[in-house]
């Protein structure tokens, strides 16, 4: 199966991480909030498929291009 690296755009805060390992996503599904210049920012799914694996939890600084999560599909 192909997968998709869900990348950070811009540095700030994980607010909230709204999905799980195994949860099934749809394209556009919300994946996390990340804050960022006092602004919340969904993060969406690139693809329809699988969450396989989260590196980010919520009060988590990130960076740009850090990886959120890894969507199988």
């Amino acid at each position: 199966m192909a997968s998709e690296v869900v990348e950070v755009p811009m540095t700030g805060k994980m607010v909230e991480i709204k999905v799980s390992v195994g949860n099934r996503v749809k394209e556009g599904d919300v994946i996390c909030i990340l804050e960022s210049m006092k602004m919340e920012n969904p993060i969406l799914a690139p693809v329809s498929g699988t969450i396989k694996e989260i590196h980010v939890s919520p009060a988590q600084v990130v960076k740009a291009g850090a990886v959120i999560a890894i969507i199988e599909y």
